[in-house]
């Protein structure tokens, strides 16, 4: 008994050296492992004492059942607590035994113990000898646990049953969704072709670096490894480890199961989109782009896709509506009409605002006209738009009418608070619409008490009241993306109950200390008002936006808010609520040199208006009818064949003929007056 000494302390230091690392068990039974234990003596080195051989001791009986199945991973390589080396032939035939038995099996589970320790180190026994009464010490198994491995008893179970759960999920993951897959979906997102996959990318791209590191593993213990330890060590990989459970992890694996990626994506928009959802970019393959390519080059279209912003030396004085004089000299090379422009010394100005429509402006108006301002309100944003011409002024038409010029409305740029909504599948058009947009992967709540302290949030997202309505929420759960927005509406304000209404921001769920702070915009018929917090909120912190009175008379009255700035914005070179000289008015292309194809657009291109961004070339419904067949195809070299930056552009304002609008115009002749036309 006295070399038990030995294997006891060699079996307490390898379990020191093996809590250094994450500790599991393996699948081996607890009967098998005592009856290894009991059964690998060699013959004689277990003698009988009393009634039982000596090491029949219930003592280490509970050891080797408590922890007699631990192991580790150390430099690569699985190894059990009965590793060690002891100086006594009989035990160490014993610990290689186990030591075998252990690692035949499987990863069963992380290793969680109910107490500090495991095993009793001694104890005394009194027993008659012929000298008298005397007390034998005996020795047992012992160990210290580290206090990351105890849990209290009741909670072991449901512990281990979620880390089995996850590991199994996640290591299906990891095994039946290949990186080709991955890719695919993450170009998906990439082109816009997934509703409201944004949401998603932050997922996926996770996964991918997880699969990355998985599939560079050589082994199969290896990779088994790699799961345990990031279900049981990465608190952070929540959304990652359950992806397979997730509505972007059934697309993945659909994709990877050999559907079609058209039925992929269409079974995944089933399960996210609105039912009046209609995606915006095509679905393609490589033997669709081929025989675009082709049609192209038939057609001798291949330069006509390279587009730039067109400019005022690209157009003839026939296609305009109006010119001002600095134009009309870039237009004509001489000043042809200055006498008949010239105006009276005695201007009279007619302050009252008249309201007319296009046609009795352009008719009765425009030809008296020496100068015209556009009034360019926050709710003409979305009416920006740029005319678009061929690089290579040679290159074939694409379109339906007789010229190679195009136009884009590009006011609403892709960063803007009310695209990201929009692109979430929220209501953009209510008539109140408030907009929340964030830059890290905490869980901003949005919430409006109503004045009857009804509140709208993530937990009620419809009032029963005023039907106002959450209608995005992002990011709860876990961070999926670093640009989430969320979006309370109220469709229409004949709902809205009179009252005081309150707009606030909490953080239910802080992740990050960077990219801190929030935006909010506050949109009441086309009026907006933006907010800025750019401090970080706390966890559970709760910032008041804003308090408004509503009343159906005056609408919207503010009572205390944040900083705001109601909304003098600059957006696109030029500022918001201010009057702007047009340098020329326009039709659109399609309505040029007296021929009309499609919807009529009018165009008052503004002097200093400068989209600094690449815009858009091109859209299908453009498209000549030779292209039809082709469509999906150019839906997406479209969104990609932009025209590079210039400062050097005809951009301003477009309204079209089929969207009811307005605008305020100053025009100067022989008389100074205000005009509202209405479209």
């Amino acid at each position: 008994m006295s070399n038990f000494k030995l294997l006891k302390s060699a079996v307490a230091t390898q379990f020191a050296k093996m809590q250094q690392y994450q500790l599991f068990r393996t699948g081996v039974s607890k009967d098998a492992l005592w009856d290894t234990y009991l059964g690998s003596f060699p013959a004689g080195s277990n003698p009988i004492y009393k009634e039982r051989t000596s090491h029949d001791c219930n003592c280490c009986k509970q050891f080797i059942r408590a922890v007699g199945d631990t192991v580790a991973v150390i430099d690569g390589e699985l190894v059990s607590i009965w590793d060690v080396v002891v100086a006594d032939e009989a035990y160490q035939a014993v610990v290689d035994a186990l030591s075998q038995l252990v690692k035949s099996y499987s990863i069963e589970n992380a290793f969680l113990h109910y107490e500090k320790t495991a095993g009793v180190d001694h104890n005394h026994q009194l027993v008659d000898l012929a000298e008298g009464q005397q007390s034998i010490r005996w020795e047992h198994f012992f160990v210290n646990i580290n206090k990351e491995f105890v849990k209290e008893e009741v909670y072991i179970a449901s512990t281990l049953g979620k880390f089995r759960s996850s590991r199994d999920v996640f290591g299906r993951a990891l095994k039946e969704i290949d990186l080709g897959t991955i890719e695919t979906v993450l170009e998906l997102i990439d082109q816009n072709s997934l509703y409201r996959g944004e949401e998603h990318k932050f997922v996926v791209t996770e996964f991918r670096q997880f699969k990355r590191k998985y599939e560079a593993l050589d082994t199969d213990l290896a990779k088994d490894l790699f799961v345990w330890n990031t279900v049981v060590n990465d608190a952070h990989a929540g959304s990652i480890i359950n992806i397979r459970n997730s509505v972007i992890g059934s697309l993945l694996l659909h994709i990877a199961e050999g559907y079609e990626l058209e039925h992929a994506v269409k079974a995944f928009e089933a399960k996210v989109a609105p039912t009046n959802y209609k995606r915006p970019t095509a679905l393609i393959s490589k033997s669709m782009i081929e025989s675009a390519q082709k049609k192209i080059n038939e057609l001798g279209l291949t330069s006509a896709l390279q587009r730039r912003y067109a400019t005022l030396t690209d157009i003839t004085i026939n296609n305009i509506l109006f010119a001002n004089r600095e134009s009309k000299k870039v237009l004509t090379g001489n000043i042809f009409d200055e006498l008949a422009s010239k105006t009276s010394d005695n201007i009279k100005n007619l302050d009252k605002v008249e309201e007319v429509s296009i046609d009795k402006f352009i008719n009765d108006i425009l030809p008296k006209a020496d100068s015209i301002e556009v009034l360019f309100e926050n709710r003409h944003v979305p009416n920006l738009v740029s005319l678009v011409a061929p690089v290579d002024p040679t290159a074939g038409n694409l379109f339906k009418w007789d010229n190679n010029f195009s136009w884009s409305y590009n006011g609403e740029v892709t960063d803007s608070i009310k695209e990201k909504v929009k692109a979430a599948g929220g209501n953009v058009t209510g008539d109140l619409c408030c907009r929340l947009a964030w830059y890290n992967h905490d869980d901003l709540d949005f919430h409006m008490t109503e004045p009857n302290g009804n509140k709208i949030y993530f937990a009620q997202k419809v009032s029963p009241n005023t039907k106002g309505k959450l209608d995005v929420d992002m990011n709860a759960g876990g961070g999926q993306t670093r640009t989430p927005v969320e979006n309370i509406f109220y469709n229409s304000r004949s709902h809205m109950t009179e009252g005081i209404y309150t707009l606030q921001v909490k953080n239910f769920s802080k992740r990050e200390t960077k990219d801190v702070g929030f935006e909010v915009e506050l949109d009441y018929l086309g009026s907006v008002t933006k907010f800025a917090y750019v401090n970080a909120v706390k966890d559970g912190e709760i910032i008041t936006v804003a308090k408004f009175k509503y009343t159906h008379a005056n609408g919207i009255e503010f009572i205390e808010s944040l900083p705001s700035s109601q909304s003098v914005t600059t957006v696109c070179n030029i500022p918001t609520q201010s009057f702007h000289n047009v340098d020329v008015m326009m039709l659109s292309p399609n309505h040029w040199d007296d021929k009309a194809v499609g919807n009529k657009h009018y165009f008052f291109m503004l002097r200093g208006c400068v989209n600094d961004e690449p815009t858009r070339g091109f859209y299908n419904e453009f498209l000549k009818s030779e292209l039809d067949g082709h469509r999906k195809v150019f839906e997406i070299v479209g969104s990609k064949m932009k025209t590079e930056k210039s400062n050097d552009q005809l951009s301003g304002l477009g309204f079209s003929s089929t969207q009811r609008n307005s605008v305020t115009v100053r025009v100067k002749g022989s008389f100074s007056r205000l005009v509202k036309i209405n479209f």
